[in-house]
């Protein structure tokens, strides 16, 4: 797992941690995390929180997604609108039957060309293969299954079968809306990726387990945190 350097930093390893989680962990804004920090007596701008998440964000989430065990093999995929630079474009995201986010990718098009680059991406970064891929009626999906010859494992149109994925989207409409949209689609994409390795590692489903159990995740979450910033 790689370390984190915090060399040449006008502020403690600490402050940069504790920002850059409240940034990734929370729907704050830069702005917020400023607000947040000065309460605690640490004078910040919000520009070098953006340094800080932009610099560290990718390293964290590249060290958070090591430790996580394999997710499981009944994928469901689906594509939402996003207005970016002013520009029309769709984020196609894949989430496991747990709600775990297996991939994002941000692109103008929804194309059989970029299903079936989305698709190579999500194969050749998981640690286990697709036993079912559910979508939605998107024909793209149903040509790019066909080209990568997984047609059997697709379960395609069924909508409330795919309500895992729909849901999956609502945390980023939330983030879209405080961070008043994307600037860019690198933007975009840099920041999906660090939030689903964060949002993974903190996600439960706490109305469904003992208050014991929600103590013990949440101890095991900050301490794959920690081994990920350290």
């Amino acid at each position: 797992m790689a370390r984190l350097s915090f060399k040449r930093h006008r502020f403690n390893s600490d402050v940069i941690r504790q920002a850059v989680w409240l940034y990734y962990r929370f729907s704050l804004g830069l702005r917020d995390v400023e607000e947040i920090l000065a309460e605690r007596g640490i004078d910040v701008s919000y520009e070098a929180v953006r340094c800080w998440t932009r610099k560290f964000g990718a390293q964290i989430a590249r060290n958070l997604k090591r430790q996580r065990p394999a997710p499981s093999p009944r994928w469901h995929l689906d594509e939402m609108v996003s207005s970016i630079a002013g520009k029309r474009m769709y984020v196609w995201r894949a989430v496991d039957d747990e709600g775990e986010v297996l991939g994002s990718l941000v692109h103008q098009r929804r194309d059989t060309s970029t299903a079936v680059s989305f698709l190579k991406k999500l194969l050749r970064d998981q640690l286990v293969e697709p036993q079912v891929i559910t979508t939605d009626g998107l024909g793209s999906y149903a040509a790019a299954l066909q080209r990568l010859g997984l047609k059997d494992l697709h379960r395609p149109g069924r909508l409330r079968e795919n309500n895992r994925a729909e849901n999956s989207h609502l945390q980023i409409r939330k983030r879209e809306r405080h961070m008043q949209q994307f600037k860019s689609q690198a933007s975009a994409q840099r920041f999906l990726t660090t939030h689903a390795a964060v949002y993974n590692t903190f996600y439960n489903q706490r109305h469904l387990v003992s208050r014991a159990t929600l103590r013990t995740f949440r101890a095991a979450a900050h301490a794959a945190w920690a081994r990920a910033v350290s």
